[in-house]
């Protein structure tokens, strides 16, 4: 049944699979099966295509794809789970679907490269009589979607930046792919709070094309032949990825690890999280992502069973599922990304990181 405003809180995540058993894995162009059964049943065998956009975050090979996996052996030992990784190309995509569908997929669980181009995937695998699951980035047409709240997210992320400005000063503004929904609604939030906050510049503006920390690097190397380090206040970066980039063009030029100015991110990776401990970057996004995958696998199971998928609300005509995004700094640690078992102590706290982690309180 469908209810306007009905969202799962992210906060009390269940423990989560141990990160050494979650390396990532290499991404595949074909496709991999994961447990056994041919086709669809309705008492427990079937198969079902997970398809992720890009390996460049580490959360999709690290997290998703694993995290996916477990919860549907666990409720369908007899189920294939067929993946497929696209590397930010969308007619690569095309073809995996389409792969997909012709090796028997009756749902389809696909976090598009392109969100705004990905009807006809939807179309091509709803005529093959399988149900369509859009994955953490929102597609018109889909059977189901789900994801966070992704304009609070951008919201969170500006506001965060602003506080640690204290009020006002000059930006840079680091977006995500123009091909991605969801860096749309990012962007769109953080505007929001930016372009209401009296004080606040922006000095340049990047949508990266895909996400890469490479680009978010070169963007800030290139502002630094325009503007002095020190006229830089503050960096929105959309993810922790960009984050990093950035992180490393202001260190590259001269500024010390200490002297950065505010710096934002998303994700909640690692290395964003030591960044965070050690006061290199404001601040990050924890979107539990075991809630997601977990909640993907357990309605891919349903629709291959033909049982109800429970409780969903209306985003944009599409049956959903909204979690609600955390935001991570220096002050929380402990209490979000520790607490729900995303990191150990010990994974954040290697020997780089020991003096700053035992000023932080997490030693």
């Amino acid at each position: 049944m469908s209810h306007s405003l009905t969202r799962i809180a992210a906060f009390s995540a269940a423990a989560l699979i141990g990160t050494a058993g979650l390396a990532a894995c290499g991404a595949n162009d074909t496709g991999s099966d994961t447990g056994s059964g041919d086709g669809a049943s309705a008492d427990g065998g079937g198969t079902i295509a997970l398809l992720l956009p890009e390996s460049k975050t580490t959360r999709y090979e690290a997290f998703d794809k694993p995290l996916f996996e477990a919860k549907v052996a666990e409720l369908c030992p007899d189920c294939t789970v067929d993946y497929y990784n696209a590397d930010q190309d969308a007619a690569k995509q095309q073809q995996q679907v389409s792969t997909a569908i012709s090796k028997g997929a009756s749902v389809v669980v696909l976090d598009p490269v392109d969100g705004n181009g990905a009807g006809g995937m939807v179309a091509d695998a709803q005529s093959s009589g399988a149900q369509v699951i859009a994955y953490d980035r929102f597609i018109d047409g889909a059977d189901y979607y789900m994801s966070f709240d992704n304009e609070t997210v951008g919201e969170m992320q500006a506001q965060a930046l602003v506080d640690a400005m204290g009020g006002s000063g000059d930006i840079l503004m680091l977006n995500g792919a123009p091909t991605d929904p969801n860096a749309a609604q990012f962007k769109a939030g953080a505007h929001n709070v930016l372009d209401s906050t009296d004080g606040v510049n922006i000095l340049a503006e990047f949508d990266n094309p895909d996400w890469s920390p490479e680009n978010a690097q070169q963007f800030v190397a290139d502002q630094l032949g325009k503007f002095d380090p020190s006229e830089i206040d503050g960096v929105y970066a959309a993810n922790d990825g960009q984050a990093g980039g950035v992180v490393a063009a202001l260190t590259g030029a001269g500024v010390a690890a200490d002297a950065l100015p505010p710096i934002t991110g998303q994700d909640a990776e690692l290395a964003a999280i030591q960044r965070i401990v050690a006061g290199e970057q404001a601040m990050t996004i924890y979107k539990p992502i075991k809630i997601e995958a977990d909640k993907a696998g357990e309605v891919a199971v349903a629709l291959l069973n033909g049982e109800d998928v429970g409780e969903t609300t209306d985003y944009n005509g599409v049956a959903s599922f909204i979690f609600d995004p955390i935001v991570v700094t220096q002050d929380n640690v402990g209490d979000t990304v520790v607490a729900d078992g995303f990191y150990s102590v010990e994974d954040i706290c290697t020997s780089d990181y020991a003096d700053a982690c035992e000023a932080a309180g997490l030693s």
